[in-house]
């Protein structure tokens, strides 16, 4: 497979503050200083070697911005989600364009909801997590796509955060973090290590061992330093108001299409 150091992108919404929240407290996030975060967030990716690809907009959508729920990138097969919430359903229109239009396979999830944060992949397993947006059915219609495709689908329940990507992520190693108080249950991870906050569960793999990370975890950021990755540390302080974190705002296409 060809690598593809490419990232999907949209901007946010002037809707934003209208974004859903359902775990946290309304606290609404300053627009303009939203749009200059994810300007800096764009920017992160490209001083790591990634081009972006921006989706076009969708101004109706408070959380449009959140891309990563739209779709799942197996392979150089794109699995267009069904979002869980109604009001997000429309933002796929915009990621399905522009993977078809990159020459991506695509398949959708027509059948039960599913959205994209509650999918964490460590290398052939997929772990899917069963949350107030991703349900049997999605996972379901999500297993029967990915089996085929060499890959293993594990449920996994989620009660304490949105998604199963606001609790846990992945280091390159495989090594499983998250922050222990939002975690169901961290002995289910066979590798599981504890960071000090919460934002500090979440990173990107932006490949040479850079991670990008919420600056809000200055902490978790120090321990992952220790382990020998470098955190690439960006201010997203805006979209955490409204439950988001990192991996939210991009979607990593590291396998060039027609790859499989």
């Amino acid at each position: 497979m060809t690598p593809s150091r490419q990232a999907l992108i949209r901007r946010s919404s002037p809707r934003l503050a209208d974004g859903l929240v359902t775990h946290i407290d309304r606290v609404g996030p300053d627009v303009g200083l939203a749009q200059q975060q994810w300007t800096g967030y764009v920017s992160a990716l490209a001083d790591a070697g990634w081009a972006t690809i921006e989706v076009s907009a969708a101004d109706d959508c408070p959380d449009g911005v959140f891309v990563e729920d739209t779709v799942v990138m197996v392979g150089d097969t794109a699995v267009i989600t069904n979002p869980g919430a109604d009001e997000r359903k429309p933002e796929i229109d915009g990621t399905t364009a522009t993977l078809t239009q990159l020459g991506y396979r695509v398949s959708k999830i027509s059948i039960g909801a599913l959205d994209g944060g509650d999918v964490l992949k460590v290398g052939t397993t997929i772990y899917v997590g069963r949350t107030l947006r991703t349900n049997a059915a999605g996972i379901a219609a999500f297993r029967r796509i990915c089996e085929p495709l060499g890959y293993t689908v594990i449920a996994v329940p989620v009660t304490k955060v949105l998604h199963l990507k606001s609790a846990v992520t992945a280091l390159p190693d495989g090594t499983v973090i998250g922050h222990s108080p939002l975690v169901d249950d961290p002995a289910f991870w066979p590798h599981f290590r504890p960071m000090p906050e919460e934002a500090g569960s979440h990173v990107v793999d932006l490949g040479d061992g850079r991670l990008l990370m919420a600056a809000s975890a200055p902490r978790s950021a120090e321990l992952i330093a220790d382990f020998g990755y470098t955190p690439l540390p960006v201010d997203i302080s805006e979209f955490e108001k409204l439950e988001g974190c990192v991996t939210c705002l991009s979607v990593r296409l590291r396998v060039a299409p027609g790859s499989r």
